[in-house]
């Protein structure tokens, strides 16, 4: 990854949603921090939406359907249970004050899993034409976020997105898929998707998510 560079301040949404289209992303060192760096790996994590692989215990979980499931009804709720996870340590004031912003445009959106009227899990992630970047997921009870991703890709599918951009590959990601790409073929890929404008991302699916993602790798368990 290239050294990451300082972002003056201070940094608009318009720069911020500009930054995404050219392949970077802002990060902070720490959480208390105030200052930002942008971000731009060599290689980089993607998750195709036509190989999503759901194992076949996570697929028993969702035809339970043991959480409530909602989108962006508590994207703050979403951004700060995420800051509190102790590897999140780059979510700080600022990314906080901006993503609620882009949330605000409608160019932010959280998934989030609730079970008994609380907020037990959940991600959120930045959307551009035909593009979506995910930034973190949290969870407070097993299964929470997983069921959220499966519910973020089922909608991503649905909408007509062409690209899922994860930032990093994680062992945990790996599982769903993910795979790790080159910078040059990461921005062709970008430039594909930004070419294309996706469905509102609210969109009501129509039908449960187990059944949407039925054709996904079962093999694992």
């Amino acid at each position: 990854m290239n050294a990451p560079s300082i972002i003056p301040r201070p940094l608009t949404t318009e720069m911020l949603l500009y930054a995404y289209t050219i392949g970077l992303f802002p990060m902070a060192r720490s959480r208390q921090n105030p200052r930002l760096y942008w971000i731009d790996p060599e290689q980089r994590g993607i998750l195709p939406l036509d190989a999503f692989h759901v194992s076949r215990s996570l697929r028993k979980v969702l035809k339970k359907e043991p959480f409530t499931i909602r989108c962006d009804t508590a994207f703050a709720e979403v951004m700060e249970g995420c800051a509190q996870r102790a590897s999140a340590t780059w979510i700080n004031g600022e990314i906080m004050r901006l993503y609620g912003d882009l949330f605000h445009l409608g160019h932010a959106h959280s998934v989030e899993t609730w079970r008994e009227g609380h907020l037990v899990g959940g991600l959120y992630g930045v959307a551009i034409g035909a593009a979506f970047f995910g930034e973190s997921m949290f969870s407070r009870e097993t299964d929470s976020s997983k069921v959220a991703l499966c519910h973020l890709v089922a909608r991503l599918q649905v909408a007509g997105y062409r690209l899922f951009d994860t930032q990093f590959l994680t062992p945990h990601l790996t599982h769903f898929g993910a795979v790790e790409i080159s910078r040059s073929a990461y921005l062709h890929r970008l430039a594909e998707a930004l070419a294309y404008q996706a469905r509102p991302f609210g969109s009501a699916l129509p039908a449960p998510v187990s059944e949407l993602l039925r054709h996904s790798s079962s093999q694992r368990s």
